[in-house]
């Protein structure tokens, strides 16, 4: 089977064989932005020389926005569930062969406003077989739009989502702060660890952002330092909200994001376990088990 990860701005494509092991990997900057209203041509594109009879997909490509709009499938939800509720896509590129979309899981707690995920279900998916059962699982899936998850026996139990990509990415192009920063700055930890203790401090988000400005107008934070205490400011806030009070928490995710939360995580007194952000193959391969779509 071809296992499809298809999201806003990238397009990630997995070639599998029986057991779900990956045989070979496509990418490209092909997401739904590049591709809007040619989404049959562009996967054809992306797939040319891949004749498996199977082609299942996840990510924004089920959104309003994408090729076709898929439900939600509402938590708790594990494999079977969202499998269920995947749809199967005509299309005229790939005669002979079946196409599937995979729903986003959708979640309402009792008091609070609805949550929505579409891709990031496929990568816990990919991670809940190697987890310990009879127990809850914290993750993080930090990014644009950071989720934390809690995984119980395989299920999707609860999730929240931070903007907090977003908000630096807003932040540092368009804000008074951008002024005073350096926007081809590295990684500087010290700064980092300072953003985070900042963000334990009394005042809350909006006022500590106005710090970014104050520290540079003292010259207590040069431009190449302040991106990073921004960094931490905006890490250190959405653990606040977000990280539980002890324990370990998992995290997905690309290799210079996750280090960043590592050390978030560590000063909080919490253990991080991190993990590639490559799981979506193996999630995508669970679902076409469950739909019976392969042996």
């Amino acid at each position: 089977m071809i296992a499809v990860d298809w999201g806003t701005s990238s397009f990630r494509a997995y070639r599998l064989d029986r057991d779900g092991a990956v045989l070979e990997q496509r990418s490209a900057a092909a997401g739904l932005l590049a591709c809007q209203g040619n989404f049959e041509a562009a996967l054809a594109q992306r797939l040319s020389g891949w004749d498996d009879a199977t082609v299942v997909m996840a990510g924004m490509i089920g959104s309003r926005n994408g090729w076709h709009e898929v439900p939600y499938v509402d938590c708790p939800a594990g494999a079977e569930q969202i499998a269920a509720g995947m749809l199967e896509v005509a299309a005229a590129a790939f005669t002979g062969r079946r196409l599937f979309i995979a729903p986003g899981v959708r979640y309402r707690p009792v008091i609070g406003t609805p949550e929505v995920m579409r891709g990031e279900e496929v990568q816990l998916l990919g991670l809940a077989p190697r987890l310990a059962p009879g127990e809850p699982h914290t993750l993080c899936l930090p990014g644009t739009h950071s989720k934390w998850a809690v995984l119980d026996d395989g299920r999707l139990t609860s999730f929240r989502t931070a903007m907090t990509g977003e908000l630096y990415a807003l932040l540092t192009r368009h804000s008074l702060l951008a002024t005073s920063m350096d926007p081809h700055a590295g990684d500087d930890a010290a700064a980092f660890a300072r953003g985070l203790a900042t963000a334990r401090s009394d005042g809350g988000l909006p006022s500590h952002l106005f710090s970014v400005r104050t520290l540079a107008l003292f010259g207590e934070l040069t431009p190449a330092q302040a991106p990073s205490y921004l960094s931490g400011l905006l890490v250190g806030h959405e653990l606040e909200g977000l990280a539980p009070s002890a324990g370990r928490v998992h995290l997905i995710g690309n290799v210079e994001l996750t280090r960043r939360y590592e050390r978030a995580l560590r000063a909080r007194g919490l253990e991080p376990v991190g993990h590639s952000d490559t799981l979506s193959a193996s999630g995508l391969h669970q679902l076409a088990r469950h739909r019976r779509l392969i042996d």
